[in-house]
């Protein structure tokens, strides 16, 4: 079968561009078709490979947040007309391509488009624009829920990155989906033989991601505290943090390696779809204190692989280190429940679905003749 691949956007690294590189390694053949290609910032996995750009590539320097409201068009653009399969891996737009009616569409769905949906209001209220452009944002998010839900219409097949995802795809779509979880890299990452004294944070520092909490955590618990990552937030995160908290930036592979590897636990204070990076650290044996709502409860157990926090307080997450410091965990046994995650299961499972759909696709009819 000729295999396409679709994705929102290939300017960076994150976890949705490690489940492109596992669909290319499914289907070496299949083309990627996505808006904007900047090769200079990923993985060579995905460097001098066949992508295939929208009209928005030109504008691919400025970063591709600012052409939300072109990415419909964007994506309708392709021409995707002599595919067997399409195999989007979506969280806004990329799920809105147009296949013909023999082409099975198959989307692999990080989440539907949070901006449009749960978190509008917060998005909405925060935006530090004047009331004119707040205005035209309340009316262009209204076309963009409903050319959303439409767009879902043309997905022949449903895979949620999570339960958490799947319940959202049925709120927002009234879709059925099933979950398959994304991939982690274990052959990445090994149990160190050292210990260290700090606590870890990897992360983008923008404000959903809620390193605040953490930050003023530590500040009152005074314990080392390591932050890797960059983003909008990190001249306030600093601003606030106290000399035990240490900002390293943007770090490769090898260095965000050791820091698992050595880290008294992983520290997961926001609210992700999913999540990957816990369950990183769990590859490294480390345990993970996050808090309890949303991917996390998929991939943290606890008492054995880490501890949650229920409220997302400072106070919560205080008692949650000092409950932290009175336990023990085994390494082993934490590394083995991050297995189950492994890419490899993910590719077996991805490959499974496609086929087993396929199959069903070609032979039952999706549609309805009138008599």
């Amino acid at each position: 079968m000729k295999v396409a691949l679709v994705h929102e956007w290939l300017t960076n690294m994150a976890g949705s561009e490690r489940v492109v590189i596992n669909f290319k390694e499914l289907y070496k053949e299949a083309p990627i078709y996505t808006t904007m290609y900047n090769p200079e910032k990923l993985d060579k996995e995905l460097q001098d490979i066949d992508v295939r750009t929208s009209f928005l590539q030109k504008k691919v320097k400025k970063g591709h947040q600012r052409y939300l409201p072109f990415m419909p068009m964007a994506f309708e653009s392709f021409d995707l007309n002599g595919y067997d399969v399409v195999l989007s891996s979506s969280s806004s737009c990329a799920k809105g391509v147009v296949t013909n009616p023999s082409t099975m569409h198959v989307c692999y769905c990080h989440t539907p488009m949070r901006y449009a949906w749960e978190f509008y209001y917060e998005y909405a209220d925060k935006t530090d624009i004047g009331k004119f452009k707040k205005l035209f944002l309340k009316y262009f998010m209204n076309y963009m829920r409903m050319w959303d839900r439409l767009a879902a219409d043309r997905v022949d097949y449903f895979i949620a990155n999570s339960e958490n995802v799947a319940r959202r795809i049925w709120k927002h779509y009234r879709k059925e989906s099933v979950v398959i979880h994304p991939p982690v890299r274990c052959k990445l990452f090994n149990i160190g033989k050292e210990d260290g004294d700090f606590f870890l944070i990897l992360s983008r520092l923008v404000a959903y991601k809620r390193l605040d909490l953490a930050v003023e955590a530590f500040n009152e618990l005074g314990l080392p505290l390591v932050i890797i990552g960059d983003g909008e937030e990190r001249e306030k995160l600093q601003s606030m943090a106290k000399g035990n908290i240490i900002f390293l930036g943007r770090q490769p592979d090898e260095v965000i390696k050791e820091y698992y590897s050595k880290c008294r636990a992983f520290v997961f204070p926001g609210e992700e779809d999913f999540g990957i990076t816990p369950l990183e650290a769990q590859a490294s044996g480390r345990p993970v204190i996050a808090y309890g709502k949303g991917g996390a409860l998929e991939t943290v157990i606890e008492g054995k692989t880490g501890i949650f926090f229920n409220d997302q307080t400072v106070t919560s997450l205080v008692d949650a280190v000092k409950e932290f410091e009175k336990m023990s965990f085994d390494k082993l046994e934490i590394r083995k429940h991050a297995e189950t995650f492994d890419e490899e299961i993910f590719k077996k499972k991805i490959e499974s679905f496609i086929n087993e759909k396929y199959e069903e696709f070609n032979t039952t009819k999706h549609w309805k003749v009138l008599k």
